[in-house]
């Protein structure tokens, strides 16, 4: 089976986070701000219309925003992994790509934003 191309996609999730490597970032906490696009078949979902046919994209952006704002770690790339291992979990996605942006990162020079992008699909 090929993977489909349809998708769904939610942009600019934003979550309130204490995930960073110095001690202010975890005691603070900052913004975060979270992309996730799946990869699924929507062909039947647009026959049925039937929202048990697809990815229900509300639930979806609640359960990322909950999963971005517990358990801190240091890595935004591990954030990612949590977010894109979430959305692997509803069974009619077949992949998924995840940017976490960090706009308020400590970094010394003037920026408008730092991200990672990872992707991830099933074995």
């Amino acid at each position: 089976m090929t993977t489909p191309r349809d998708a769904i996609t939610l942009t600019g999730l934003r979550a309130r986070g204490h995930h960073g490597v110095y001690e202010h970032e975890r005691r603070d906490g900052q913004d975060f701000i979270i992309d996730v696009r799946v990869t699924v078949d929507l062909a039947r979902a647009s026959q049925s219309d039937d929202v048990a046919d697809t990815v229900h994209y509300g639930e979806l952006a609640v359960a990322v925003v909950e999963a971005v704002e517990r358990d801190p770690v240091d890595l935004i790339e591990t954030v990612a992994e949590r977010v894109a291992a979430l959305a692997l979990g509803y069974a009619a996605v077949h992949e998924v790509e995840v940017t976490v942006h960090k706009p308020q990162a400590p970094i010394p020079v003037p920026f408008d934003d730092v991200s990672v992008t990872i992707v991830r699909g099933r074995s």
